[in-house]
């Protein structure tokens, strides 16, 4: 238990994201499930507010409360692998790159995050997007089970044939329904080499790349997830240092299958979207893949993201895009669309709690720096994009790029669709007294 007198107390609160800055009243540091049971049967007694910290960089920062209490899981580190069923049990403080490392020794994998430094736990009760989600599907869709400890302190397992409605709401509704302990996830032949792409092409010839890359998407193979990044080049040794520092953009995508021709095959078309100024493609372990923009994120520095759905990028959405980026505040700030599709939209719109399989793309505008004077230009630059791309969105946005606390209620329809009823009857049913409905309330 730590609290404001431990000598500790600043380093436990703090976050990835520099720009959150709470200051709990305690935070219980978890080592395991009987640890977060006795938390919630305090929080029960005592009712503060509670917020829930898993293992990894939540941007929004509601890991974290003013004055109440933190149910601190981040110490929870343990994985464990099944290669003979293909399964791994994780707990909720294990990041993608320790959950990776572990199931590469068999060359299987779960769909995670793009940075290494991702936890599993915010990641999959968000849904979860990651570099093979065409192919093997969010981060949710590969859950088996979960253990979860509800507001009645009861340790539960949630799977498809237990707890069945809190299975659903943890895929892609998972804030709020209680303290997620551990997950299992199906695992899948993947690694320990992957083959893609990574293109980069001069910004001047950006609209041109992006309408190009768009079309290329339309004919991707499910085996392939495509990405398109407008960004700044990094100072990697492969590339000349007369670019590092300009403006870009930064063609990738990850062939979900084993390297060789049908890879090749299969990502060509990725590759020739004209003259490039570094061709980067290739094969690479899976291990460094996923952690191989971690650096480009450090802990610490100040983050806001924001993203939409959106079922087309006509050309109108391209030169906004383009627009907006050209007026960055810093060079840490990018714009990424992700294609989604394939098997993401296989799965039933109603068989989980994430609304937004039918989506094509997703567009997060992601403001990053260091300055704490450039908080509210960095900031208006994100939300100013976010608005100006708004007509071409489908309605929706990712609860995992969502902006901050205070953007929760105006997105909560937007995040979670059609499901915003279903989920709150489900929570109200596990949770009547609302122990974690300020929980649920954050992005």
């Amino acid at each position: 238990m730590i609290d404001r007198s431990h000598p500790g107390y600043d380093e436990a609160r703090a976050v990835w994201n520099g720009l959150i800055d709470r200051r709990p009243s305690v935070i219980a540091r978890c080592a395991g499930t009987a640890d977060v049971a006795e938390a919630v049967a305090a929080a029960r007694e005592h009712r503060p507010a509670v917020s829930i910290r898993g293992g990894g960089h939540q941007v929004a920062g509601s890991a974290v409360c003013d004055d109440g209490l933190v149910i601190d899981l981040s110490r929870m580190k343990g994985v464990h692998v099944d290669p003979a069923a293909r399964t791994a049990r994780a707990q909720a403080g294990v990041t993608w790159g320790e959950l990776d490392r572990e199931t590469q020794l068999h060359a299987l994998a779960t769909p995670g995050g793009e940075i290494s430094a991702t936890g599993i736990a915010g990641l999959t009760l968000g849904g979860g997007f990651g570099f093979v989600m065409r192919m093997f599907g969010l981060s949710c869709d590969s859950l088996r089970s979960l253990e979860i400890v509800t507001a009645d302190g009861g340790v539960r397992t949630a799977s498809r044939e237990e707890e069945p409605e809190l299975f659903w709401a943890a895929r892609g509704g998972g804030r709020g329904i209680g303290v997620v302990t551990s997950f299992e996830f199906g695992l899948h032949q993947l690694g320990p080499e992957v083959a893609g792409v990574l293109v980069l092409h001069p910004f001047e010839r950006a609209e041109d790349v992006l309408r190009a890359w768009r079309d290329a998407t339309y004919g991707a193979p499910e085996t392939v997830t495509p990405e398109l990044l407008l960004w700044t080049v990094p100072a990697h040794p492969a590339i000349p240092r007369e670019l590092h520092g300009t403006n870009c953009v930064m063609i990738g995508a990850v062939y979900g299958g084993p390297p060789g021709d049908g890879a090749t095959a299969a990502l060509t078309p990725q590759r020739e979207l004209g003259p490039p100024l570094v061709d980067l493609s290739g094969t690479m372990p899976y291990v460094m893949l996923q952690s191989a923009n971690t650096w480009r994120f450090p802990e610490g520095e100040r983050y806001f993201m924001k993203s939409h759905f959106a079922d087309e990028l006509n050309d109108e959405a391209i030169r906004t895009l383009v627009d907006w980026y050209s007026r960055r505040p810093t060079p840490q700030s990018l714009i990424v669309v992700r294609t989604l599709g394939g098997a993401v939209a296989r799965v039933g719109p109603d068989d989980s709690a994430f609304a937004h399989r039918s989506a094509r793309y997703n567009v997060s505008i992601d403001a990053g720096w260091r300055d704490p004077a450039l908080d509210e230009t960095a900031i208006g630059w994100a939300r100013s994009a976010w608005d100006a791309m708004k007509p071409f969105s489908s309605g929706g946005t990712y609860v995992n790029f969502a902006g901050l606390g205070e953007d929760a209620s105006e997105l909560r329809g937007a995040v979670f669709g059609s499901h915003e009823e279903r989920l709150e009857r489900t929570r109200v049913a596990y949770d009547p007294e609302g122990l974690f409905a300020p929980a649920a309330r954050r992005p």
